[in-house]
């Protein structure tokens, strides 16, 4: 059995108290020294707590949401847990007076100890050290064997302890690192036993998603699609519920449906960098220009000031911005070219580190040259000043082959993707939707030479010249690359019109116009927009590709 070190005693516990309020740390420190605690130091902003967690290991950290600094506690906590400073044993208890479901769920994501919310109360907060402390000392067995991932002794500590009436108080709380243990082990049938029993005395959050999980997991898909539905009713089963149903459908390689899931948890948990990154690379599996540009958006403004901070989040955004520029109009394009451009001009006054990001400025300048219709000078940057060679970044790489793709070096850019799916490996939920991005690219780059702008305005020649055969193939590519741009889908629809009008519809044809009407009919359009898809419909309805 696991050799487990003694536990220190309350009068050796080092903890800090991280607020920017004084009387905070006046009131806290009160209640830990009453409690026997002795060691406490405190710390007003993030910049002396992160100075003094690398001088002292604590073994308690309450931390507030508004330190004084231009770190907020979120920030700070995961800064922490990040540089190994709060590790699994760390006692840590977080204090805010912002209690939105949206902070709640990033909390509770970094598995805090406990999570006050301010203003604290004298007698509350002596009430709960206690209980900490008392938690801590009566579990420590237990939870030292769990955090160490051994398991099969975790569970033996806890069936003892669940012979204990005067740990009664803390039984779910026993119960639910059995429940893990167990889940952990892969023990999916027995884990299944588990929480279905404990369904019959506890109602907690942790037992449903729980019971949820092991369902998933023994292949019980309609009776965890049952439960699953009436977990997402429940605001403390909500959050955990989209994030399990994610997993299992990317698992099985349901991308789209993974996607639409991810996309309802981060909105739950929008400081989530992981979930956003999620977001991001599903967004580009399922070519939803939008959502690549909201999640990388979405990951560097929650990681500014955090240990994730770094150019390279705004070099996606701006990387994310061509690529939703590209499906535009002119117009459109335009304006979100300057601010782009302007995004570019403060990348490189805020980082003075921004000139090691020159090689991926040409690459980005190239395919803005490109998007601004400027191809000659954008082609003569990317064969002047970008080497035709992989390099160690994914992301650096991938707008290298999208920049030489646009301006019509087709051949350097099929090389490079070769070159990248050849030394591209993975072994994570990340890699394997890379991967299979990467295929996804490797096809469309063969068949598809263009953007879709470029696409669209070659259609759009054709149409002016009634070659709608012609414009409306252009237009499939285009539909391809951007299956949720209403104009594509209203552009091809008022092509398929004219081939309607001069001979039936292929069978092919028709179908992309089914696929065309139903996306158009669940999209928010414009008023223009809206006029001209009920004029196109009502010129197909006698073709009986929809019904009223």
């Amino acid at each position: 059995m696991i050799k487990i070190p003694q536990q220190k005693p309350s009068a050796l516990l080092e903890v800090l108290i991280i607020d920017g309020q004084s009387l905070v740390h006046t009131l806290v420190k009160s209640a830990l020294l009453d409690a026997g605690i002795q060691q406490v130091q405190s710390a007003h902003d993030a910049y002396a707590a992160i100075r003094l967690c690398e001088e002292t290991d604590f073994d308690m950290i309450l931390i507030a949401f508004d330190v004084r600094s231009d770190k907020d506690g979120f920030n700070l906590l995961e800064e922490l847990k990040f540089k190994g400073h709060i590790t699994k044993t760390t006692c840590v208890v977080f204090l805010s007076a912002d209690t939105t479901q949206g902070l709640v769920n990033c909390v509770v994501e970094m598995e805090p100890t406990d999570f006050w919310v301010k203003p604290l109360d004298s007698s509350k907060v002596k009430k709960r050290v206690q209980q900490i402390l008392l938690i801590e000392k009566k579990l420590y067995a237990l939870r030292y064997c769990f955090d160490q991932a051994e398991y099969p002794t975790a569970i033996y500590y806890a069936e003892r302890q669940l012979q204990d009436e005067s740990l009664a108080l803390y039984f779910p709380h026993i119960n639910r690192l059995i429940g893990r243990s167990l889940f952990n082990l892969a023990e999916y049938q027995e884990a299944y036993d588990f929480y279905l029993k404990l369904t019959k005395e506890y109602d907690y959050a942790w037992v449903q998603v729980g019971l949820a999980a092991t369902l998933l997991k023994l292949g019980k898909i309609e009776e965890a699609n049952k439960l699953a539905k009436i977990l997402l009713e429940r605001d403390d089963t909500r959050f955990a519920t989209y994030d399990l149903l994610a997993e299992y459908h990317i698992d099985k390689e349901e991308y789209q449906i993974g996607y639409e899931i991810i996309q309802e948890a981060t909105k739950l948990a929008p400081r989530s960098l992981e979930r956003n990154k999620k977001s991001w690379n599903l967004a580009r599996l399922n070519h939803d220009r939008m959502g690549q540009y909201v999640a990388t958006r979405n990951m560097a403004k929650y990681a500014k000031n955090s240990i994730h901070d770094s150019p390279d989040l705004t070099v996606n955004v701006i990387r994310s911005s061509l690529d939703l520029a590209s499906t535009m109009s002119d117009a459109e394009a335009g304006k979100l070219l300057t601010s782009t451009e302007k995004t570019i001009e403060r990348l490189l006054k805020e980082h003075s580190s921004a000139s090691d990001l020159t090689d991926q400025l040409n690459v980005i300048q190239a395919r803005i040259l490109n998007l601004r219709n400027n191809k000659k000078d954008a082609e003569d940057l990317m064969t002047n000043n970008v080497k035709v060679k992989i390099g160690p970044d994914f992301e650096n790489n991938l707008d290298k082959i999208k920049a030489f793709h646009e301006v019509g070096l087709w051949e350097q850019s099929m090389s490079l993707l070769d070159q990248l799916k050849s030394d591209f490996h993975h072994d994570s939920f990340t890699g394997k939707v890379l991967s299979e991005y990467l295929e996804q690219e490797s096809k469309e780059r063969q068949s598809v030479r263009y953007t879709p702008k470029e696409l669209g305005e070659m259609a759009s020649a054709h149409y002016k010249n009634k070659r709608f055969r012609p414009a409306y193939n252009l237009l499939c590519q285009a539909f391809q690359l951007t299956p949720t741009n209403p104009n594509i889908a209203l552009s091809l629809l008022k092509v398929l019109v004219k081939l309607a009008e001069d001979i039936n519809l292929k069978a092919e044809e028709e179908e992309q116009a089914k696929n065309c009407l139903h996306m158009l009919e669940n999209e928010k359009l414009k008023e223009n927009q809206l006029k001209n898809f009920i004029a196109y419909k009502k010129s197909l309805k006698g073709t009986g590709l929809f019904q009223e």
